[in-house]
Formats: C-alpha cells, structure tokens, sequence
C-alpha cells in the first residue's frame, strides 16, 4: 500500500514539474511578473503531495535579504520555498547538471557557484549582490554540504562577503540584511521524530538521491520547524566571519529549541497534509561520515 501511495505521491511531482516547466521558462523569457509567484505555488504544491506539514516561528524580513539557513536535505528547498515568496537558491554548479532538477534549479533562478575555483567567489557574491538588490531573496547554506538534521555544522564566511555590499546607491544606499534561519524535521505521523528516524529525510553522506527520495515518499505526513531569527547587517559584527559565526549560533539554537520542543517565537503559518497510517520503517545505512561531498546541494 505504501508503495501505491508513493508511486502516486512521484507521478503527481512529475506531472506538476511538466506542466509547469514551460510556463515558467515562458514567463522568466519574456519577464512577466508572474514568474515570480510561481515558484511559491509549486513548492506549496509540492509539500502538499509529499506530505510535508510546514510550521514557520519568529518573523521573515519583509523585504529582499540574505537568509543563512542550516541545510539537511534536497527537501529544504521545497520547505523553503513555500514559506516565501521571490526566493532562489545559491547552489554548487554541479547541480545545474542534474537531470531534471538542474531545470527546476535554474527555473528558480539559482546562483551557481564553482566551489573548486576560489576566484569566482567575487563574481558569485556580486550576482548575489545584483539580485538581493532587484528584490529578490537568496537562500545561502553555509554550512557547504548537508547534515544529519540533528546538528548544524560549521558555517563559512566566504559568501558572506555580499553582506559588505550596500543595497542601493548614493543617498538610497543602506546595508545589506542578512536573516539566520533554521530548519528542523521533528515529527513523523504526529510522533517526535527522534534521531533513529531522522536519515529518512536528512539527505548526507555516500546516500543515493533516487532510493532516498522514494523512501520519503512512502513515508509521512511529517512535519518541519523553520524559524526566522533576528535579522542584522554586516555593521552590527564587523567582519564576515563574525556575521557567519552569529548565523550559525543562532541556526543551532533554533534547531535545539525544535528537536527539544520548545516554542520561542509565535507561528505564522501552517500547512498540514491529509492524516496517514503510521508506517512501518525498513532499515536505513546512515553513513558514518555526515556531510559528505555527494550529498550537498549548496555551496561553501
């Protein structure tokens, strides 16, 4: 039954990618507002069909900014991606390779970064900069690959360079915000999580992307804690690695505060799936090395 239910969960992912494939790379040609809004709707959509119960804590920056978030998964692009709208992504060039999510990556307008030449980094910070200031924001993974989802690990500065960039110019001119944020995966079918089971949606390590997806496919519906912290400017630390270390000790009190259940902020927003069975749970290889290389989606 499961697997019925899995198979059904993928064709509606791949029917809606589809169908929406072409109207995104319509409207992103000829620059119609509504490309823009779209990419919320399908991570919404997509969310809805996997399963995926989103609580958001603490408040989003109204406008365009930076968001340095902890990552854990392939899953946290649809989970963030419907929390906001006029987001992107800042994600390793590898990616853009990708059979089939390289397209919906680019659909979404994704920075791609060459983390093997260190002299682009001034380029990708200033595409960074360029599309901060047109409005949009931008999703950075500092820690440079993903982890278990029961810690967050080591952030890097690199990137956050763009944050000594003033959006604006001349009179208009005002620093960059850059907003910590944490994501958490909780619960499974209404039941804390726990550790034993967090690899089923944690993505790290030596894991294949194909067995991995349909594993959270045939699971669910399970729920994740993002939570916006206080947002600040590079003026409030003074150097970018100070700004990185500040990001990342508020991501890991976040991801505390949700794995031991504690409510710090008011929720915003919720959105909750159909009530399934409790399924059984085969046997998952957690890798003995978290973060490995295979497995990020982002970049250092």
């Amino acid at each position: 039954m499961k697997n019925v239910r899995a198979g059904a969960k993928l064709a509606a992912f791949v029917l809606g990618a589809l169908l929406l494939i072409p109207i995104q790379w319509v409207g992103l040609k000829l620059n119609l507002p509504y490309a823009k809004k779209l990419p919320i709707r399908f991570h919404k959509y997509l969310c809805a069909i996997i399963g995926i119960k989103v609580v958001v804590r603490g408040t989003p920056f109204e406008g365009a900014c930076l968001l340095a978030s902890n990552h854990n998964s392939y899953l946290d692009i649809p989970v963030l991606g419907s929390v906001k709208p006029r987001l992107s992504f800042v994600a390793k060039k590898e990616v853009a390779a990708w059979p089939f999510f390289g397209t919906l990556a680019r659909l979404q307008q994704t920075v791609f970064v060459d983390r093997e030449r260190r002299t682009k980094a001034v380029h990708t910070a200033n595409e960074i900069h360029q599309r901060i200031a047109g409005g949009d924001t931008l999703v950075l993974f500092p820690e440079g690959t993903s982890s278990d989802g029961n810690r967050v690990l080591p952030f890097k500065s690199a990137l956050m360079v763009v944050a000594q960039m003033a959006a604006g110019g001349g009179a208009n001119a005002k620093p960059l915000i850059v907003q910590p944020l944490s994501v958490t995966y909780t619960k499974l079918c209404g039941m804390p999580m726990g550790r034993q089971f967090r690899p089923y949606f944690a993505w790290y390590g030596d894991m294949d992307l194909g067995p991995h997806l349909w594993e959270a496919f045939t699971l669910g519906p399970f729920d994740v804690v993002v939570e916006f912290h206080e947002p600040v400017t590079l003026d409030h630390h003074g150097d970018r690695k100070k700004l990185a270390a500040y990001c990342e000790a508020r991501s890991a009190e976040g991801v505390s505060r949700a794995l031991l259940g504690e409510v710090s902020s008011p929720k915003l927003a919720e959105t909750a799936p159909d009530p399934v069975a409790i399924p059984v749970l085969p046997p998952v290889r957690s890798p003995s090395v978290p973060g490995g290389e295979k497995a990020s989606l982002n970049a250092e």
